[in-house]
C-alpha cells in the first residue's frame, strides 16, 4: 500500500516538472523570433531604408512634383545604388551652391590678388593660376584633402567594395560602395551645430538642402553656358536685356 501511494505521488509530481526538451524548444523559438525581428537595414538619422518606397524612403520629394523620376533611375535599383545616387546629388548640389555664389560675388567684388582678377567668372581660375600659381596649388591640395576625407568617412575601400559588388551582382558600381552606417552626404562636418537631432526636422532640413542644391545646379550650368556664349559677366548680360 505504501509503495502504491509513493508511486502515485511521484507520478503526480513528475507531471509538473519542466522537461529539458520544452525549455530548449522555447529558447530556440525565442532566438528565431529575435533574428526575424532584426531590421534589414540600419536606422541612420531617423531614416531606415525601405525597398518598397520611392527612393528607398529618402527625403527630398515635394509637391507639386512629388516623386519625380521620369527616367526611372530609382526603379528596380538596390539600396546601395540609391545611396550612391543621393551621395552624388547632395555633393554636386553643395558644389553648385558655392559656384553660384562665386559667380555672383566674384564678378562684383574681387579685392584679392590686387584686383587683377576680373571679367567673366569662367576665366577667373585661369587668371589665378597665372597671377598666383602657389594659391592655385594650395586650392587643388585643399580640394584633394576634402575629397579624401569624404571617401574615408563614407566609402568602403575599393578592393572590398569590388568584392562585395561582385557577390551582389551590382552592375556599373565597380569599386563604389557606401558604408552601411553612412547617411549620404553626412560626413560629420557641422561646425555651427545646425544638424537637428529630431528625425523629422533632419528630414526637413535635408529636403531644403536638396531643393536648393538642385536649383543651384541648374543656375550654375546656365551661368557657365551663358558666359561661354557671350563672354560677358552675369550682371553685364542682365543689363544688356534692358
Amino acid at each position: 500500500m505504501k509503495f502504491a501511494i509513493l508511486a502515485t505521488m511521484l507520478t503526480a509530481a513528475s507531471a509538473f516538472a519542466p522537461t529539458a526538451s520544452v525549455s530548449k524548444s522555447t529558447s530556440m523559438r525565442s532566438t528565431v523570433e529575435e533574428v526575424e525581428a532584426a531590421p534589414a537595414f540600419p536606422t541612420i538619422n531617423g531614416w531606415t531604408a525601405d525597398p518598397n518606397a520611392f527612393c528607398a524612403g529618402l527625403p527630398g520629394s515635394l509637391p507639386p512634383v512629388g516623386n519625380f523620376d521620369p527616367l526611372g533611375f530609382s526603379k528596380d535599383t538596390s539600396i546601395e545604388e540609391i545611396k550612391r545616387y543621393r551621395e552624388a546629388e547632395v555633393t554636386h548640389g553643395r558644389v553648385a551652391m558655392l559656384a553660384t555664389l562665386g559667380y555672383i560675388v566674384g564678378e562684383s567684388f574681387h579685392p584679392l590678388f590686387g584686383g587683377q582678377i576680373s571679367g567673366p567668372a569662367n576665366t577667373h581660375l585661369a587668371q589665378v593660376e597665372h597671377v598666383a600659381p602657389q594659391f592655385f596649388f594650395g586650392l587643388a591640395l585643399l580640394i584633394g584633402m576634402s575629397e579624401t576625407t569624404r571617401a574615408l568617412v563614407g566609402w568602403v575601400p575599393p578592393v572590398t567594395a569590388m568584392s562585395s559588388n561582385a557577390e551582389k551582382g551590382e552592375r556599373g558600381a565597380f569599386g563604389a560602395l557606401l558604408r552601411d552606417g553612412y547617411y549620404p552626404g553626412d560626413i560629420g562636418f557641422d561646425p555651427l551645430g545646425l544638424k537637428p537631432t529630431d528625425p523629422k526636422e533632419f528630414a526637413e532640413m535635408q529636403t531644403k538642402e536638396l531643393q536648393n542644391g538642385r536649383l543651384a545646379m541648374l543656375a550654375a550650368a546656365g551661368m557657365c553656358v551663358q558666359e561661354q556664349i557671350n563672354h560677358e559677366t552675369i550682371f553685364g548680360t542682365i543689363k544688356g536685356l534692358f
